[in-house]
């Protein structure tokens, strides 16, 4: 395992985890003191990001183990179970805000002290921006699943507070629905949100293939290798970091063993240089053995 790759995980999920702490006893204060609806949504969204990023700072750490006897693949499937782990608090979340919007709606309450509710939810989105843009960063350098789901939660918490901005504006100048209303559309957006993230988590844990950009730039690999005449039968599935990646390739019915067993090595080589850290299993096929239609050719 790249020692940079448990190094950005850990520190993104340690730092989601420190910034819900923080956030949810600014926000219990400033529910406190105003009674808006929509700082309890904050507050109990604030309440599962402790829970998540708890459950994904312990998931990352075991998915991080290296493969044992009895996990000969490793364990970066526990990212996957960790994002939907996460899509289920989500939804909790969602559903408690639907509750408490409907009902603050047909009884609207005025708001105590909105100023402070204010204040505290600019605090609340401009932390939560930096973090979501320091947990794109690390996505974009390991492909982390688990930092992925946490960045789309934390990327709906920005937009919640944006919207509990307007709600608690509108609320102060008499609009008093506007707080459940903002309510129960954040509640939609966060469902949305979870069944996204649930989605993704289960097609991973399904073995989707890896996308078509990177199926294609393995065949252009081997494609361009001196030697190979043909490739079929490309499985390829992502496991945490780990991609892997199994094919067959075609070579003359006439090359020796050993050199059909190096040039095999030569493309092995190849497809990890250009996906550092991937399983690659390679099949050697003479090009008799394959069906006619299928010979020479290069299939995804």
């Amino acid at each position: 395992m790249e020692p940079q790759y448990a190094r950005l995980v850990k520190s993104a999920a340690l730092a989601a985890t420190a910034l819900a702490s923080i956030l949810l006893l600014i926000k219990i204060v400033a529910w406190y003191h105003t009674g808006s609806v929509s700082l309890l949504a904050a507050l109990v969204d604030s309440l599962v990001d402790i829970a998540a990023s708890l459950t994904n700072l312990l998931v990352v750490r075991y998915s991080l183990q290296p493969a044992d006897e009895e996990h000969t693949f490793g364990h970066g499937k526990a990212e996957s179970l960790a994002a939907l782990a996460q899509s289920m608090f989500i939804s909790g979340s969602a559903l408690f805000l639907f509750l408490t919007g409907f009902q603050h709606l047909y009884s609207p309450e005025t708001l105590r002290d909105p100023g402070v509710g204010i204040a505290v939810t600019v605090v609340a989105l401009f932390s939560t921006l930096l973090l979501v843009t320091y947990q794109r960063w690390v996505v974009r350098k390991t492909r982390s699943q688990a930092v992925r789901a946490d960045m789309l939660h934390y990327q709906s918490d920005v937009m919640m507070n944006g919207a509990i901005l307007i709600a608690l504006a509108l609320s102060w100048y008499g609009f008093q629905r506007a707080d459940a209303l903002f309510a129960l559309a954040i509640g939609v957006y966060i469902l949305y949100s979870a069944l996204r993230m649930g989605h993704e988590a289960v097609q991973s844990l399904l073995d989707r293939a890896l996308p078509d950009d990177e199926r294609q730039a393995i065949i252009d690999v081997i494609s361009s290798w001196p030697g190979v005449k043909g490739a079929h039968d490309l499985r390829t599935r992502q496991s945490g970091p780990t991609r892997f990646i199994q094919l067959h390739l075609e070579m003359d019915d006439a090359l020796p063993l050993i050199q059909a067993h190096l040039l095999a090595e030569q493309v092995e080589q190849a497809l990890l240089h250009r996906f550092p850290g991937a399983d690659v299993l390679i099949h050697q096929d003479p090009c008799s053995v394959v069906p006619e239609g299928r010979q020479g050719r290069w299939e995804l």
